[in-house]
């Protein structure tokens, strides 16, 4: 089960949008009734593989008695031309909810393939890869399930879980430790706070924050940020990291670096659904 998310929901959704409570034309068309379908779902790409529970969904929707052999689990990383599951059923059902299925692996796989990548970038470091809340809307759910099985942990989910305090929140309090004293006055219990200069850090430490968010700084300024927290509360690299930069800015001794191209800019796994003779 993935928190928050609804999967009948999500797969009513998205079949609703191809079929507008009509048919599949095609299909209908081109195929008769009573024909089955084998078919092979495989990874064309070296990659770590997400959402595979959620497209056996959308076959099962069409065709109930649809058999498939999950052949293995997400978060594997597979090389390319690997096998990921066997299908067989009804062939008007399993064509119409190919794209549906196939879109939402290739999607979150390439999601989990890219945090893998930033994943393996820092082993060795100690420092621990987060997403971001930069999610397409009505996915995050998933794709926050995707950056987990690529090895990451996740940020918080949404703006209920815990007080992000940035700099336009700063300007609307009138400094850092306005605002963070009155996340602490409301009872919040985690307050993540935004500083991208050194002078701030005491003033938000001393309001009552719980993690510092240490945004678009050097690898300098980050390891004199750190050294300045003194591992009072946990410390976090984010802005503009990027694959060839984040090893030297989670060297520094932060506890986190958090990345939103993750959700934002993974470009899509090359998955393929194809006929299986018997």
């Amino acid at each position: 089960m993935i928190d928050h998310f609804d999967c009948d929901a999500f797969v009513s959704s998205v079949l609703e949008e191809d079929l507008l409570g009509k048919t599949d034309v095609t299909s209908e068309a081109v195929i008769p009734a009573d024909t089955r379908f084998r078919a092979v779902m495989d990874s064309r790409d070296d990659a770590v593989i997400a959402g595979l529970a959620i497209a056996e969904a959308f076959f099962r929707r069409l065709d109930p008695d649809v058999e498939i052999d999950r052949l293995l689990e997400d978060g594997a990383h597979v090389p390319a031309g690997t096998d990921l599951m066997m299908l067989s059923g009804k062939a008007r059902g399993m064509l119409t909810a190919e794209r549906a299925a196939l879109n939402t692996v290739q999607h979150l796989t390439g999601i989990a393939t890219m945090t893998r990548s930033y994943v393996d970038a820092i082993d060795g470091t100690g420092c621990i890869l987060l997403d971001t809340r930069k999610t397409i809307p009505g996915l995050r759910a998933l794709e926050k399930y995707a950056t987990r099985m690529g090895g990451a942990q996740n940020h918080r989910m949404g703006l209920w879980d815990a007080a992000m305090i940035k700099d336009n929140h700063v300007a609307v309090a009138g400094d850092v430790a306005t605002a963070v004293k009155r996340a602490a006055d409301a009872g919040i219990a985690d307050i993540i706070v935004e500083v991208d200069r050194i002078d701030q850090i005491a003033a938000a430490l001393d309001a009552g924050a719980t993690h510092l968010l240490l945004d678009n700084m050097n690898v300098p300024t980050l390891r004199e940020a750190v050294d300045k927290v003194g591992g009072r509360v946990p410390t976090e690299a984010s802005g503009g990291i990027t694959l060839e930069t984040i090893r030297d800015k989670a060297a520094t001794g932060v506890t986190y670096v958090s990345v939103g191209r993750l959700t934002q800019s993974a470009p899509a796994a090359d998955i393929g659904l194809d006929y299986a003779p018997a």
